[in-house]
């Protein structure tokens, strides 16, 4: 699925992509729709990165096991070491 929005839009938030994008990833990740993982990787940022970021915003990491496989699956595809 492609979610179009428009550069007016973006105008009127006063927001870049990369913005927009982060927001979005906090969000769903505060309300544990997504992993740590899933959320760093829709910011397009590194775990490390959005973590830094969870933590200027005072937002608690929820991290149980389903999640620790799931971000090494991630780390795995993306040939890590």
């Amino acid at each position: 699925m492609s979610v179009t929005i428009s550069d007016e839009v973006l105008q009127q938030l006063q927001m870049s992509d990369a913005e927009l994008l982060r927001e979005i990833s906090v969000l769903l990740f505060q309300q544990e729709r997504f992993t740590l993982g899933q959320a760093s990787q829709f910011a397009r940022m590194s775990q490390l990165e959005f973590q830094k970021l969870l933590a200027r915003r005072q937002i608690p990491l929820h991290y149980d096991l389903a999640e620790l496989r799931e971000d090494v699956k991630i780390l795995e595809a993306n040939d890590w070491r």
